[in-house]
């Protein structure tokens, strides 16, 4: 079997995991967030008094990821020659080494070539400029678009409701490049209600924003605001007259991203209870999404799933991953485990980044409990040494 042929017969494993992993009463690895146990009543469930059985174990699968990636990347593979990594006798997710966000910068981070490349993600480049993007390329979205329908429709819309779609960011065809336009343009595509964009040129469209709520009202149908955070500091800023953003019953937001490489910053809960009273949404209904372009799943904060009777944390600032992913804290200097609750940097196992690196090692500071991850910023300064020495692995210069 070639390299594409084993890309291909992975994909359909991990698929099937994510499928059978949202199944009601469906067994689960550890380290996920608690709202892996809620199937929205759309959903199918399993039949009464049945576990949904996984096809195979969580460390089975990303073990053989792993062993792919390392055989069919460079980088990947020098950097477990770096650790004295064995994939072959690999028996567990924590034994794999993780890829440092930095490298998608400096390296191609694909088991494909690139003429097999279906669509490349570029990070925003907003903090060290465009020529220092960040790449992360995909063979196939089949799976990273079903992981993320699946967790969004979990945490964004659990009730089924019909939602139109306002999006406080570019349309994808201005950015094809973006993992969140891409998100953004399936989320719209599953709701299949009317849909508008109001943030085209780099501008932001305050008064066709205003325009679209006015239609949601008139309509008497709720709506799901798709933003990030920075767009919505500029809509909040922008002189509409009052109740022309309020929104109806049953409407809810999704923001998402910070603020780097920009000049002002909101407070999280400022932000929340400022959107919240803009839009005329609950706070429960605002909620935080966090993603990356080297991942292809996200978390999100279990308030709004939580306000609609599903199980999850109803704090706002806890995340949740889905059962297809494992977050841990890892100490900064040597990247090893921290038990539970301790302060760290986040080490993300995603078992729907398959043709890439299926651990990946970020410079965002968490804490993990069994309620969910708490976010604490990134990392200042430089990379972490931990990551440093592992970039360097990888890139050839470390031994």
């Amino acid at each position: 079997m070639g390299p594409i042929d084993q890309s291909e017969a992975l994909h359909r494993r991990a698929r099937a995991f994510i499928e059978a992993s949202l199944l009601a009463g469906g067994a689960a690895p550890s380290g996920e967030g608690r709202a892996a146990a809620a199937l929205p009543p759309h959903r199918p469930r399993a039949p009464q008094g049945e576990r949904a059985a996984l096809p195979e174990a969580f460390d089975e699968l990303a073990v053989a990821l792993a062993r792919h990636q390392a055989a069919q990347c460079a980088p990947v593979a020098r950097l477990f020659r770096a650790r004295g990594a064995d994939a072959a006798a690999m028996e567990r997710a924590d034994q794999i080494p993780a890829v440092p966000c930095d490298v998608f910068r400096f390296a191609r981070v694909a088991s494909h070539p690139p003429e097999a490349d279906e669509r490349v993600f570029r990070t925003s480049g907003t903090s060290l400029g465009a020529a220092s993007r960040g790449e992360h390329p995909f063979r196939t979205t089949a799976t990273y678009e079903l992981a993320a329908l699946a967790w969004g429709e979990r945490l964004l819309w659990p009730d089924g409701a019909r939602l139109r779609v306002i999006v406080l960011a570019p349309p994808l065809d201005e950015v094809p490049d973006s993992s969140l336009g891409f998100m953004i343009d399936r989320f719209a595509a599953r709701l299949s209600g009317p849909a508008s964009w109001h943030v085209r040129g780099g501008e932001l469209d305050a008064d066709g924003f205003a325009r679209a709520c006015a239609e949601a009202r008139a309509a008497r149908e709720p709506a799901i605001v798709l933003g990030t955070s920075f767009a919505f500091v500029h809509l909040l800023e922008a002189a509409l007259p009052g109740g022309a953003t309020l929104l109806p019953a049953g409407s809810r937001v999704m923001q998402t991203g910070g603020y780097k490489g920009r000049s002002r910053e909101v407070p999280a809960d400022e932000l929340r209870a400022a959107i919240s009273r803009s839009l005329g949404v609950p706070p429960a209904h605002v909620v935080g999404e966090y993603g990356m372009t080297e991942l292809s799943s996200q978390l999100y904060e279990g308030t709004l799933a939580a306000a609609l009777g599903w199980p999850g944390s109803s704090a706002p600032g806890l995340y949740l991953a889905p059962p297809w992913t494992r977050v841990i804290a890892v100490n900064p200097e040597t990247l090893a485990p921290l038990p539970a609750g301790e302060t760290g940097l986040a080490r993300i196992v995603d078992l729907a980044n398959v043709d890439s690196a299926v651990a990946i090692q970020t410079a965002d500071r968490v804490r993990v409990t069994e309620e969910g991850v708490e976010l604490l910023g990134r990392a200042s300064g430089a990379p972490p040494r931990g990551c440093s020495i592992a970039i360097d692995q990888m890139l050839g210069g470390g031994p």
